[in-house]
């Protein structure tokens, strides 16, 4: 049984699972703790053969995630500044936990109601499918905070998605994306009300893993890898080898 302090795992329909951000009284902001256990998390959902679909939402009212807890990051701030390898090392791990959720064979459907900021942007871009409330709203604030403004992979998944133009805007800037310019730009997959958040999120899932988990595993493996393939026949070669083994699979088991 996996057990978690600031985050929260549990099987909620056959194939699903719910992970939540849970430090509502710090509006879900990542520090220390929580960076282990989605590291955690994270690494045991890669050979989690029985998690077909994962929801990821912030829990309590005030948002999804306001990116990096900047009190922990104050507190520690002095044993890192002179310390360039320790510095390193934590923003390495903290732009990997987006690297992460795009490995994972399992389709993230990320709800999002309020402020998704910083490393809470981030996550949603890293997301598969998302999906948020008319109050969402969304901010690449690395900027704001004396960063450079590409930051927790933003840099790479954020153009992919909406297209450089705005994302320069949006990264060089560090306003606020509102729901309805959110949709404009192509960056969700639908608005809800709050209150129906989880369970269109929980119908869509319910969905996606009614079908073979081989078949989502290999969709997700082809979209990611194709959005960085040299040109169409590159794509093409990801297609043809998934569908091939796909074929195989499907011989085999009708065979046994």
């Amino acid at each position: 049984m996996e057990r978690y302090n600031s985050i929260s795992w549990e099987i909620v329909d056959e194939g699903i699972g719910l992970l939540t951000l849970n430090r509502p009284e710090a509006y879900n902001a990542v520090d220390g703790e929580m960076l282990d256990e989605l590291e955690t998390f994270w690494r045991v959902r890669l050979y989690d053969l029985d998690t077909k679909v994962i929801i990821m939402r912030g829990a309590g009212e005030k948002g999804f995630c306001a990116g990096l807890d900047m009190k922990y990051t104050m507190e520690n701030a002095n044993a890192m500044k002179d310390n360039a390898a320790e510095s390193y090392k934590f923003q390495a791990r903290l732009g990997r936990l987006n690297l992460a959720m795009r490995r994972a064979p399992q389709p993230i459907i990320t709800l999002v109601h309020g402020a998704a900021a910083g490393e809470g942007f981030s996550f949603v871009l890293a997301s598969d499918i998302r999906i948020i409330s008319p109050d969402a709203r969304f901010c690449a604030a690395y900027i704001n905070i004396g960063l450079g403004g590409a930051d927790m992979a933003c840099s790479y998944l954020l153009p992919r998605l909406i297209g450089a133009g705005r994302a320069y805007e949006i990264m060089y800037l560090g306003e606020f994306v509102s729901a309805q310019e959110a949709v404009e730009l192509g960056l969700i997959s639908r608005v809800v009300d709050r209150e129906d958040l989880y369970d269109t999120g929980l119908e869509m899932a319910r969905k996606m893993a009614a079908r073979n988990p081989l078949v989502l595993r290999l969709t997700k493996e082809a979209i990611n890898m194709n959005i960085d393939a040299g040109g169409m026949e590159q794509a093409l070669c990801m297609e043809d080898r998934n569908q091939i083994l796909l074929t195989l699979a499907s011989g085999i088991r009708s065979t046994v």
